[in-house]
């Protein structure tokens, strides 16, 4: 059975899902925040109806959300929520957005959320609990051998800046597959087993946090790109299947390639 958290987490989405279904497609107004990505209606009111949940049940918790910041983050308890991940795509009407929530208590992750209502998907993990998409419990694969496995990336523009993207192109061509399906996407297709490792370079821990948990319960690995845990300042992922994390921190480092 799920916790008083993960209910009040699922709740939360669903209320989120609301104002996200009936203003998508909606032609928002834009605005660009400072770091340039762009905002609309939809994330203020979305994170709104998340956060009006979430107090409800908890008020004594922290909050950390995409559109209003830090709250109480001294508490032992923080919610860490991203309305709409994928904005960009929200807004050209793309379906691959989606609502991230997750339960940060000291410094572990101890529940994830992922609700996408326009692709039609929700994953949900706690720890100990295992991992759950649309009601079935998922695992991800047993694929051991990077030859036999496929590779999904996302955002890459650091890495492709810098010194790691020649190392990067050397795991390409030793995976039997490449694709980029990004966002909560390739998350989700890892977690059930669909593919086997997803990097990315240029994410923040909102954007990771909730399926960090359900890729972990569903029986993966989730680092950075140095195989480092995942902390409030990731912002690199290396998420496997686990039989391959090992192989591919090594050849990312460049160690013996």
């Amino acid at each position: 059975m799920a916790s008083p958290e993960l209910q009040a987490a699922l709740e939360a989405a669903e209320a989120a899902s609301v104002v996200v279904r009936d203003l998508y497609r909606r032609n928002l107004a834009i605005t660009t925040k400072a770091d340039r990505s762009p905002v609309t209606e939809a994330d203020v009111l979305a994170e709104q109806a998340i956060r009006e949940v979430l107090s409800r049940h908890f008020p004594t918790y922290g909050f950390f959300g995409e559109e209003t910041g830090r709250h109480a983050m001294d508490a032992e308890s923080i919610w860490l929520v991203d309305p709409i991940d994928g904005t960009k795509s929200f807004v050209r009407e793309t379906p691959f957005f989606s609502t991230q929530i997750a339960l940060l208590r000291g410094d572990r992750l101890v529940l994830g959320v992922s609700a996408a209502p326009a692709y039609g998907e929700l994953a949900w993990a706690e720890r100990g609990a295992g991992a759950w998409l649309d009601g079935q419990r998922i695992r991800v694969s047993a694929v051991s051998r990077l030859d036999a496995a496929v590779l999904s990336t996302g955002n890459l523009k650091t890495l492709a800046a810098g010194p790691g993207w020649t190392r990067f192109g050397r795991v390409v061509t030793a995976v039997d597959r490449l694709r980029g399906y990004g966002d909560f996407v390739h998350y989700h297709l890892l977690a059930r087993g669909a593919l086997d490792a997803v990097i990315e370079s240029d994410v923040n821990i909102l954007d990771i946090a909730a399926l960090s948990v359900i890729v972990e319960e569903a029986g993966g690995r989730f680092t950075d790109l140095a195989g480092a845990p995942v902390t409030l300042d990731t912002t690199t992922v290396l998420a496997t299947n686990g039989p391959l994390h090992g192989e591919l921190c090594r050849r990312l480092a460049g160690d013996g390639v």
